[in-house]
């Protein structure tokens, strides 16, 4: 098994938990592949995924998107092909991107990271 993997372990919740705590809110989430830890995106306001990283040296992320099966790994740069992940492997299809529902502001755009 690759270093920084936990394939056992699962997602933190279904959105960034940093978000959910402070009223905030995300364009796309990432999944920590070593903790299961949920964080919002580079394109989201506060991208704490990438926080999360640099806090804990966990470098691998798979994407929680729906559908989207890629891991990317922060210190190589690189994507690539990852393992199963336990349960649930994506937020639910009905939550809105971006989301929370109702905390997303509607000039959203005008807030990211591009």
């Amino acid at each position: 098994m690759r270093e920084g993997l936990n394939p056992e372990v699962p997602p933190s919740g279904t959105g960034c938990k940093e978000c959910l705590a402070n009223g905030g809110w995300w364009v796309h989430l990432r999944r920590c592949a070593e903790c299961g830890h949920i964080g919002c995106c580079d394109t989201s306001p506060s991208q704490h995924a990438t926080r999360h990283f640099e806090e804990t040296g966990h470098h691998i992320i798979a994407s929680f998107e729906p559908g989207e099966e890629w891991f990317f790994d922060y210190k190589t740069g690189r994507a690539f092909p990852g393992p199963e992940l336990a349960a649930p492997r994506w937020h639910p299809d009905d939550q809105p991107v971006p989301g929370p529902a109702g905390a997303v502001p509607e000039d959203w755009m005008e807030h990211i990271h591009r």
